[in-house]
């Protein structure tokens, strides 16, 4: 079809529409729709079928609404289009009619012309608000099976369309698509294609217009660009530091062009020239930034440019190029910057400009829907219940004819919205800052929609007070990172100020704020930031806690070090001085529980300014070294409650060295709440830039360990299992580990005993995979002295293979006693003297079995022995019951998210049932048959494994289940 055929179609469409009297929404919106579908070339709505189940595509789709009490009543979609939109149809009415739809006329609100509207029309806001609420209402209904869309429509027939997306799918808070300008689609709008094609892609591919899919390709391939610069510059010797501000400084110099606060392309022609003679390139850029920081006159450009200020232009050295790397700056200026995603450009950038992390470039970034999830959750969720609250108000007071009230109450929630502080404090670049920022500027815009549709001065408002960096409070300890932070900041604040607003904002552009703070945000000592060396250690003298800005919320992502790692990472002075100035956390916390816990802290402060804090964290948060921190200030008098919690959540896979681990989300509140429970139903696209988690909540009281229910964490040791079950052995050098032929070599068979002190050892992967039929020397009971007089080469073997390394290790008794293990394990060889067997699983593990192991074997730390031979206690172990409250206790670990077997929360608690002789034979025989069958098929078939084995049991059970 030819242009002039289109624009003809597209002029008799407004037409036909444009003047029809509205209020007749039920008898029109179908007909209007089925135009606007041959308009778009879209295919009609289907017929809808009388089961529904199949109606992904139809007009008046019903959906069941089950109350409290059980009662069932039905509502119906007026468009409905599965995995695309929920649409809701009004038809409002115009000038001179008596009402609109079904809400009642207010004094002071009565209608304006249809049409774009050049004044206040609160009725006409009102009919939209409430069809925008109850088109979301329908997302929340929908069937089980299907997933919330990405889009709402909310539709006044013949007259706009507005537009509400949520990407993340996760069915809430549905917000203005693409913005705040652009979100409402009047019929006359119709005429611009692009305006067409988007409405088009709404009902044919709707994702392909969630922004982040192609932000963050161009981000990436910008910061590629980036670190091809800088990694030539630090070949020229110029430092680390030197070259990362430089470049910060051109890559907002590019972003200001595309923004047009500087002359359409003048950069992209600078540099052109600059390619062409790459010894005018230092000089150039110096004058332009000098123009910048003043805003004066420059020759570069022969333009007068704006006042930038702020501290990006105060040093504005620039370093010379040769035209490889001129070139490069030049394809990251031909990108859209509009088009950036600020919530990882950050991240990118610092690893294109360090040195250590660019290979890695683009692998460990938080998704921005990640980062979304937790910040509406800590942040946006009260904030949007206190506008709701205020809201509520002013629309009651403008039906009492209070309109300058409702004005009041309306700006007195937008200037409490903009003194609102987020505190990240361990911001890194800054994402975790830049969404908090963009969600609320999101929602200031509805605020100032809404003072407008009530009379008052959005100009105003905006001029004197408005939702801007100097609110997004960070600590971070990298220079580089901090400054960076800043940089994502302000992009993301401008960037936003264009897509709403239109015009170049008030000059200076950039206020130095000085809101990122580069600091330890754990740890302060005296002499900080360097430490002291006293005799060839580094310390920390007078180690102590440091202080925290004040802040309304805190919301962040701290470093994943696990507990044991955190001397290993970072240095044993530091933990010494961490543990020093944290006296009541446990050594063995993770480096984020120091974060957790003392926001906690603050939260709990009587008169404390911080209403909430979510962290994200590794997902041994629920584990028993991460709870002893989370249950003080839970289970206080006064407590704090976890108002959501995600126990496991999987991490983003875009790249093939991306971090190999699952997370966890927590978010807390003081006071006594209740909270949602997510449960991670369906992982989808982990490999790409905008990853879909779809959850099950669950309402209730969250315990510790992440659940909701019986809080099974309360469940003390009994004592009947006491002394009972113990991890294996912990060797702390590999050294002691032998192949069965090198056990020769070093004497067995020959030296008289030394079959006491080889032994067969088993590790997880032995039992539940495939064994390396394994010994280990273990010289337990002997003096260093014995061995030497009694064991020659095995002295001579541990010698060589093991104290090297056990001179370097931190512990007295291991540097010591170097021929030991580094731990006896005293129960475990206790309770296995003198049994002929025992009972063994491994700690992490897809499946949850239970072995017996003869006594001959010496188990690795990372198996958990129980000292028991007997059938029944096999039988009672390998139970439905006891695997169930195991996983259920125990939690799960690591990148497969295995159930974790903890002896102290999973067997010292468990309460053994009081079986008589009869049921103990007959579970022994059970349990007796069970372990001799497993071993048999095994030894008969070399390449199974115990893992293979109940991949397929889990796999027929699951085919089984589904014929049922």
């Amino acid at each position: 079809m030819s242009t002039k055929d289109t624009q003809d179609r597209v002029e008799s469409f407004i037409k036909r529409w444009q003047g029809q009297e509205g209020g007749q929404e039920r008898a029109n919106y179908g007909m209007f729709l089925v135009e606007l579908c041959d308009l778009l070339g879209l295919s009609h709505p289907d017929t809808a079928s009388v089961s529904h189940e199949s109606n992904d595509y139809v007009f008046e789709r019903v959906l069941k609404d089950t109350a409290r009490d059980g009662t069932v009543s039905h509502k119906r979609i007026d468009l409905y289009k599965r995995d695309c939109f929920v649409l809701e149809a009004k038809q409002s009415r115009i000038t001179g009619d008596k009402k609109i739809g079904n809400v009642q006329q207010l004094a002071g609100m009565e209608s304006a012309p249809r049409g774009r509207r050049a004044s206040a029309n609160r009725a006409w806001d009102v009919l939209m608000m409430n069809a925008r609420a109850q088109a979301e209402n329908y997302v929340r209904l929908l069937p089980a099976a299907h997933e919330p869309p990405p889009f709402v429509l909310v539709c006044d027939v013949g007259h706009a369309i507005e537009v509400y997306a949520n990407f993340r799918r996760d069915g809430k808070a549905y917000d203005q698509f693409p913005d705040r300008r652009s979100f409402r689609i009047y019929l006359e709008d119709l005429r611009d294609e692009k305006i067409r094609q988007r409405l088009a892609a709404i009902w044919t591919d709707p994702i392909s217009l969630d922004p982040s899919r192609h932000a963050a390709k161009v981000t990436r391939e910008i910061a590629t660009r980036i670190a091809s610069v800088s990694q030539a510059l630090e070949k020229s010797g110029h430092a680390t530091e030197e070259v990362a501000m430089f470049l910060m400084r051109m890559l907002f110099t590019m972003f200001a062009e595309d923004v047009e606060l500087l002359p359409k392309d003048c950069f992209k022609e600078l540099l052109k020239d600059c390619v062409k003679k790459p010894e005018i390139f230092p000089g150039m850029m110096e004058d332009l930034w000098k123009a910048m920081d003043e805003g004066a006159f420059t020759a570069t450009i022969r333009e007068k440019v704006k006042k930038f200020n702020g501290e990006f232009f105060k040093n504005r050295r620039a370093l010379a190029l040769a035209k490889e790397e001129i070139t490069d700056l030049l394809a990251a200026a031909n990108h859209d910057w509009k088009d950036v995603e600020p919530a990882i450009f950050g991240t990118f950038l610092e690893q294109a400009l360090d040195p250590a992390d660019r290979r890695k470039l683009g692998a460990h970034y938080t998704p921005r829907a990640y980062v979304e999830r937790l910040v509406i959750a800590t942040v946006i969720d009260p904030l949007r219940a206190e506008w709701d609250n205020a809201r509520s108000t002013a629309d009651r007071q403008k039906a009492e004819g209070k309109a300058e009230a409702a004005i009041k109450t309306v700006a007195a929630f937008h200037e409490k919205l903009c003194e609102t502080r987020v505190l990240d404090p361990a911001c890194g670049t800054g994402n975790f800052l830049y969404v908090s920022l963009e969600l609320m500027k999101r929602l200031e815009g509805e605020v100032l929609e809404a003072l407008v549709d009530l009379g008052g001065q959005e100009g105003l408002a905006l001029e004197s007070h408005t939702v801007d960096p100097h609110q997004f409070l960070g600590m971070e300890v990298n220079p580089r990172a901090a400054a960076i932070a800043e940089l994502v900041l302000w992009i993301g604040h401008l960037q936003w100020h264009f897509r709403n607003k239109g015009v170049a904002p008030s000059e200076p552009i950039l206020k130095a704020f000085k809101n990122i703070q580069c600091m330890d945000a754990v740890l302060k000592w005296d002499g900080y930031p360097m430490p002291k060396v006293v005799d060839g250690e580094v310390t920390y003298p007078n180690p102590r806690r440091p202080d925290w800005p004040k802040m309304d919320y805190i919301v962040g992502n701290p470093p994943f070090v696990g507990g044991k790692d955190i001397r290993a990472r970072m240095g044993g002075g530091y933990a010494q001085a961490l543990w020093k100035a944290h006296k009541h956390m446990n050594e063995s916390a993770d480096f984020v529980m120091y974060w957790w816990d003392r926001s906690a802290e603050i939260l709990l402060k009587p008169k404390s300014s911080l209403k909430r804090f979510g962290f994200v964290t590794t997902n041994s948060i629920s584990q028993m070294f991460q709870r002893r921190v989370m249950e003080p200030h839970l289970n206080a008098k006064k407590p704090l409650s976890l108002t959501m919690a995600v126990a496991d959540h999987p991490w983003t896979k875009v790249t093939r060295d991306s971090a190999a681990v699952r997370i966890a989300m927590t978010v807390a509140q003081a006071g006594k709440h209740e909270g949602r429970l997510l449960e991670v139903t369906k992982e989808e696209a982990l490999e790409t830039d905008s990853p879909v988690i779809l959850f099950a909540e669950r309402q209730g009281k969250i315990n510790a360990d992440l659940t909701v229910g019986v809080d099974v964490t309360s469940a003390v040791e009994l004592k009947a299992g006491l002394g009972l079950c113990s991890p294996g052995v912990k060797l702390h050098g590999a050294g002691f580990i032998v192949t069965p032929d090198e056990a020769k070599l070093l004497g067995l068979g020959r030296r008289k005993g030394l079959e006491r002190h080889i032994r067969h050892y088993r590790n997880g992967r032995d039992l539940m995979a495939t064994s390396r039929g394994a010994m280990v020397i273990d010289m337990d009971g002997l003096s260093g002295e014995e061995v030497r007089v009694h064991f020659p080469e095995i002295y001579q073997h541990l010698s060589v293979r093991v104290k090297p390394e056990r001179d370097k290790n931190n512990e007295e008794y291991r540097r010591v006693n170097w021929w030991l293990f580094g731990r006896r394990n005293s129960d475990m060889r206790g309770f296995i003297a003198n049994l002929p067997r025992y009972i063994a699983t491994v700690e992490t593990a897809k499946h949850r079995v239970f072995q017996f192991l003869d006594a001959s074997i010496l188990p690795d730390n990372m198996l958990v022995a129980v000292g028991l031979s007997d059938g029944f206690t096999l039988g009672v172990l390998s139970s439905r019951f006891h695997v169930l409250w195991a996983i259920r206790t125990g939690g799960w670990l690591g990148v497969g998210n295995d159930p974790r077997y903890s002896k102290s929360r999973c067997f010292d608690p468990f309460p053994f049932p009081a079986a008589d002789d009869t049921q103990k034979h007959t579970i022994g025989a059970i349990a007796e048959e069970l372990d001799a069958h497993r071993k048999r098929v095994l030894s008969e078939h070399a390449h199974l494994t115990l893992t293979g084995l109940y991949n397929v049991l889990e796999r027929l059970k699951s085919v089984a289940s589904q014929m049922i």
